[in-house]
Order: C-alpha cells, then sequence, then structure tokens
C-alpha cells in the first residue's frame, strides 16, 4: 500500500477517508478522564471573549456549547470571521465564490439564531482570503492586534487542527495571546477526524472538556443544520457535501475539548 503524502502545511494530519468514528471516541475511557473546564474561572465575568473563528461554521462546529454557556452567563462575545468561506466549493455553478460571501456569513447568523444568543454576539469580519491564511499571516495578525483589547480571553481553531486556515489561525491568535499575555484556548474539530483516541499528536495533558446537557447539544444540531452549502452535495461538480454525516456525528459529541496552555 502506497504512504500517505504528508501535506507541506499540516504534515501527517491529513482530512482524508471517513475518519475516526464517533463511537472510538465516546468509548475511550482518556475522553472521561480529562479535566473540565470551569466555564466561570475560565471566562470570568467583566472580560471580553473573542472567538477566531477561520470559516463560517467553525465557530458553530467548535464552541456551539461554549457560545451557549457563555451567552447565559452575560459574557461579552465578539465573534471574529478570518475568512468567508467563498473557496469551500471550487468550479462550483451551484455555490460561486461571489454567492457564498454572502451564503455564508448568513448562515452563520441564522445559527446564532437558533441557539437564540444572536443578540449578544458581535460579527467582525476580517474579509482575507479563504484557503490563503497561512499567506496572509502578517496582515491577520495586525488586523486582530487592531481589535484585540487587554484583558481578552480568545478562542480559537487548534493550531495542530488538520486543515491549513485552521492551524494558521491557532498558531496566529495563540502568538498574539502569548506576546499579550492573555489566556487563549484552542478547540478540535477537525483532528477528532484524523486523530485516534491516545494519539501524541494532541496535546491531552493540556485539554479540558466542556460537558454539553441534551438541550445544549439538541441547539448545537439545529444551529449546524444552518449550514446548508456545507450540508447538501454539490450537482454541478459531483462532489459530496463538505460536512460528512460521520463529521457532524463526531462533532455531536457531548462535550466541547479545548487546549490551553
Amino acid at each position: 500500500m502506497e504512504a500517505i503524502k504528508k501535506h507541506a502545511l499540516v504534515g501527517d494530519r491529513l482530512i482524508h477517508g471517513e475518519g475516526t468514528g464517533y463511537q472510538d471516541w465516546l468509548n475511550w475511557s482518556g475522553l472521561d478522564a480529562l479535566q473540565p473546564l470551569d466555564i466561570d474561572a475560565c471566562f470570568p465575568a467583566g472580560k471580553r471573549v473573542l472567538i477566531v473563528a477561520p470559516h463560517p461554521d467553525d465557530e458553530i462546529l467548535g464552541c456551539a456549547g461554549l457560545l451557549q454557556q457563555l451567552a447565559q452567563l452575560e459574557r461579552e462575545i465578539v465573534l471574529v470571521a478570518v475568512t468567508n468561506g467563498t473557496q469551500s466549493h471550487p468550479g462550483s455553478r451551484v455555490y460561486t465564490a461571489e454567492q457564498l460571501n454572502s451564503i455564508r456569513p448568513a448562515e452563520t447568523q441564522a445559527a446564532l439564531e437558533v441557539l437564540g444568543i444572536q443578540h449578544v454576539v458581535s460579527r467582525l469580519a476580517l474579509n482575507m482570503m479563504d484557503g490563503e491564511v497561512s499567506s496572509q499571516q502578517d496582515r491577520f495578525y495586525q488586523a486582530l492586534e487592531s481589535l484585540v483589547k487587554p484583558e481578552d480571553i480568545l478562542v480559537c481553531t487548534f493550531d495542530r487542527d488538520g486543515h491549513p486556515d485552521h492551524e494558521t489561525t491557532g498558531k496566529v491568535v495563540q502568538q498574539l495571546a502569548n506576546e499579550l499575555q492573555l489566556s487563549c484556548y484552542q478547540v478540535l474539530i477537525w483532528a477528532w477526524h484524523w486523530a485516534i483516541p491516545e494519539d501524541s499528536r494532541i496535546p491531552w495533558n493540556k485539554a479540558l472538556k466542556l460537558q454539553l446537557n441534551p438541550q445544549q447539544l439538541a441547539y448545537k444540531a439545529q444551529a449546524i443544520a444552518c449550514f446548508k452549502s456545507q450540508l447538501k452535495p454539490d450537482q454541478s461538480t459531483g462532489r459530496p457535501p463538505i460536512l460528512s454525516p460521520q463529521t457532524i456525528q463526531r462533532i455531536l459529541m457531548p462535550c466541547e475539548v479545548y487546549i490551553c496552555d
């Protein structure tokens, strides 16, 4: 069997095939053993929370549970959209880049409305090019630096998540957090696909588990359903949905996991 080639940016953290199954993760004793994320202690009153999403949908796939719990605590929440996800359907006649530039932010808005938190979340768009975040790191850093206030708490994608835009976002946000001495929480999204239980490529010793109750999980599922552009096959290209049923099932585990240095 031919060995899988490493990607120039993400190495061996490749998103291919069906990935590790939902039940495999659920049956892993290490998941139960993760330290709980104390939301009151980690996100104290009076501090603003910036959730930095590489693409519209990442804030929901990764953080829909966190968003609901922060809203219940009446925390100030700012959603920073790095890109508008315009390159998710290359060559498509159904979803052109121009159409996606408005479709995907609208899907985020619909998802926030489903969660019932649209009135407490401010959304800012950096309008960077989807798929090219790694080549725009300086611009990204400067744009983010201009938004961040002292005492902010940053949330972003894992810097080894397996998607180039996710990894670059994680690296840039963590760099800024380190330099400004801010707290930063990196959420696992695509890592659930390529990793396996006990995977040494994930620093489980730095992982915190946010438990979701059944209602929060149900709302998360309803919010994900708002991203119709990512859930339907593309008839014009013959490509399957970006978010497969297996991907959605993994994302709907009864917890979200955040890496915190």
